[in-house]
């Protein structure tokens, strides 16, 4: 099946010499099961950009195909990203919500003569796997850095460390350990949790009797993340003074409805907020609501992929529509451009997305709804975790 596979793609990339009338992206993410939304958050922000700037680039009409992966599945990604290069022949590989299936895709980019262009997956070290990979997305050292100032500055001297036990949550450990450390804090324990973990009661409790005055915590945005938070209140953290600091997956705007008066005041660092304010983001969400077809699930998956259809736009114009992985992404190395989340640009050396990263805290409107307000920004923040992961 290997050989069939190597096969197959090196015909396609033989094939590509010619120019293409339809240029085929292929997007691998979660449309179904529990993390159904942040796939749909993919596709409101590919619609909303295609609805935006036309579905044509120059003389190729760009058409996505997409593919539900619903939940973590290495092997199933793999998969899916040979079937889309080999029968459906996309030029371009795109989405991915979960680090281990975007890892388990770079060893075929090459092969397949095919970008892949990360919409969300959040581990520092995927851009190194392949000079292939670019990402429009943002890292958990990128967006947990800066927590860590905003919680010694509160006055939080002792602070633990909960996170989901993979890639991501790994990194975002590291990230708050280190840079809280630097200002002179201490994280007395660090807790890794399953990715299955729903009960976390027990976990509360480790909280409470360590002695920290303040926890950070990181979770992948969706069910988990409401659990957690609402456990935190339920337990009687937040009535006890114990402090609350986590990037911004844990207050996505697509759970505040549900998270209530628990979310109120939880302050997050991030790169996008639906309440960002500039002319950019307000065609964005209005563009990206009317293509999800209700704004209270728009959330920041959907700026990801917004901005991924911009880059692989850019590539698409540089090629001419030829198949040519590395042409394309070299093209982009270095573009810069105003994103609805604020100014951005492609790193010219690591492909990752360089960005603004807000101070957020969840506030009541007037109208009783929810929202994460930006109070303080913290300019073009790069990614610390590359140098950790090379």
């Amino acid at each position: 099946m290997k050989r069939f596979v190597l096969a197959a793609l090196a015909a396609i990339t033989m094939s590509s010499a010619a120019y293409a009338d339809t240029i085929k992206v292929g997007v691998v993410g979660p449309f179904s099961g529990p993390f159904a939304l942040q796939g749909k958050n993919f596709k409101a922000g590919i619609d909303a950009y295609i609805a935006t700037n036309g579905n044509k680039v120059g003389d190729n009409t760009v058409e996505i195909i997409y593919r539900d992966l619903p939940a973590a599945d290495p092997a199933q990604s793999k998969a899916l990203a040979q079937e889309l290069v080999v029968k459906e022949k996309v030029q371009y590989l795109a989405g991915f919500y979960f680090t281990p299936d975007a890892m388990a895709v770079t060893p075929i980019l090459k092969q397949a003569n095919t970008p892949l262009v990360i919409m969300n997956a959040a581990t520092s070290a995927i851009v190194t796997k392949s000079p292939l990979v670019v990402r429009t997305s943002f890292t958990t050292w990128q967006t947990s850095t800066p927590i860590a100032k905003v919680a010694h500055d509160a006055g939080v001297t002792k602070a633990i460390s909960v996170v989901s036990d993979y890639g991501p949550g790994v990194d975002a450990e590291n990230a708050f350990k280190a840079a809280f450390e630097k200002e002179g804090g201490q994280v007395v324990e660090a807790i890794r949790m399953p990715l299955s973990t729903n009960d976390f009661s027990p976990i509360m409790q480790r909280i409470k009797d360590s002695g920290a005055q303040g926890v950070f915590a990181f979770l992948p945005s969706g069910p988990t993340t409401l659990g957690f938070v609402k456990a935190y209140n339920e337990n009687g953290l937040k009535s006890g003074g114990i402090k609350f600091f986590a990037p911004g997956d844990l207050t996505q705007e697509s759970d505040l409805p549900a998270l209530g008066e628990a979310a109120l005041g939880i302050q997050t660092t991030f790169h996008y907020a639906v309440s960002h304010d500039s002319p950019e983001n307000k065609a964005f969400v209005e563009a990206a609501s009317k293509a999800i077809g209700n704004k209270a699930e728009l959330s920041f998956p959907s700026v990801g992929a917004y901005d991924g259809m911009h880059v692989i736009y850019k590539m698409i114009e540089a090629t001419g529509g030829k198949q040519d992985a590395a042409k394309a992404v070299e093209a982009v190395k270095g573009l810069s451009w105003v994103s609805p989340r604020g100014p951005v640009s492609i790193d010219q050396e690591s492909r990752h997305i360089t960005q603004n990263i807000y101070l957020r805290e969840v506030t009541k409107a007037q109208d009783g709804t929810y929202f994460n307000k930006e109070i303080q920004t913290f300019e073009k923040q790069g990614d610390p975790g590359l140098s950790a992961a090379k």
